[in-house]
């Protein structure tokens, strides 16, 4: 039976032909979007967004990738995107465990199955993405390879800071007011209308300016600051994760050497004991690596294509 097919705004997204954006449904009913861009024949690249992110902004990736002969597929995680949203706040950003993404993980790839996406199956995960494709690494043999781009492995916080949001979202979480907004999160409430000087994403202007037209003439994409719920979530699976062996898995992981997002010190906590990582820093890149100037876009899909094989 084929999906339903679901919107896509192709007026903000890089061209790439045969675009499929559908409806599919995970395991416990949650119905998400979607897309797969099937043209290639070196395999396919499945592309686990981060938090706050959609298809419409991976079609550069899709790009990139199809022309280095790679079929790929997104997925916009539940909470975020077009996927269904939090019912007290649609700007929110809330989920309850980490292990839902999972189920939208499973869903993600028996619809790549289903579609008959050329094999073999590689993983391309970033921020959030990546401590998703962490789990499912460990969970699933689907994946020949990985590649990670700031991974959300940790979050550079003071021990004090640290440890008041253990208390505090797990207190509110506790109480039931886990879908309440994270203290000092509304700042980040209405990203249409961040500057790009001082961001902390990328030092392309043109790259900038394009996510930031996708969620200002689209702002049903745009989302806000996190749940208490979703910090004591992303807390748990962290602190869960850092215990997990590396998996046997050849991975590559990019870090910009001006991150400040995620924990530059967990990644290299967690390639250092992966004994078929490798980790290469990009020199001045900012969180979204994968968003820099064109010169180093180009330079790191070549080096993603020859880690894939």
């Amino acid at each position: 039976m084929t999906p339903p097919t679901a919107p896509y705004h192709a007026d903000v997204a890089v061209d790439v032909p045969g675009a499929r954006p559908a409806w599919i449904d995970a395991a416990d009913g949650v119905r998400l979007r979607a897309i797969t861009w099937p043209e290639g024949e070196r395999g396919t690249v499945l592309l686990f967004q981060g938090r706050t992110e959609y298809v419409e902004k991976y079609s550069d990736a899709a790009r990139q990738l199809g022309l280095r002969g790679y079929a790929t597929a997104a997925i916009d995680w539940r909470g975020q995107g077009l996927s269904p949203r939090s019912s007290r706040d649609p700007r929110l950003g809330h989920v309850r465990d980490f292990s839902e993404f999972q189920d939208d993980v499973d869903a993600l790839l028996l619809h790549c199955d289903a579609l008959g996406m050329p094999r073999p199956w590689h993983l391309l995960a970033h921020s959030m993405g990546g401590l998703i494709g962490l789990r499912a690494l460990h969970r699933r043999p689907d994946f020949a390879r990985a590649v990670f781009s700031a991974p959300m492995w940790g979050l550079p916080l003071a021990p004090h800071r640290r440890l008041l949001g253990w208390i505090a979202s797990a207190a509110a979480s506790g109480i039931g007011l886990g879908e309440r907004m994270a203290p000092g999160a509304a700042k980040v409430a209405d990203p249409a209308a961040a500057p790009f000087e001082g961001n902390l994403l990328t030092t392309d202007p043109d790259m900038f300016a394009w996510m930031k037209r996708q969620i200002t003439e689209h702002p049903e994409l745009a989302l806000g600051g996190p749940s208490l719920g979703w910090v004591w979530a992303a807390l748990r699976e962290m602190h869960r994760m850092a215990r997990e062996p590396a998996p046997a898995v050849p991975c590559l992981t990019l870090l910009g050497t001006d991150e400040d997002i995620v924990s530059p010190d967990a990644i290299h906590v967690r390639m250092g004991s992966w004994a078929t990582g490798t980790l290469e820093m990009v020199e001045g890149a900012r969180h979204e690596v994968l968003t820099e100037g064109p010169g180093i876009r180009e330079r790191l899909y070549d080096r993603i294509a020859a880690h894939l094989g």
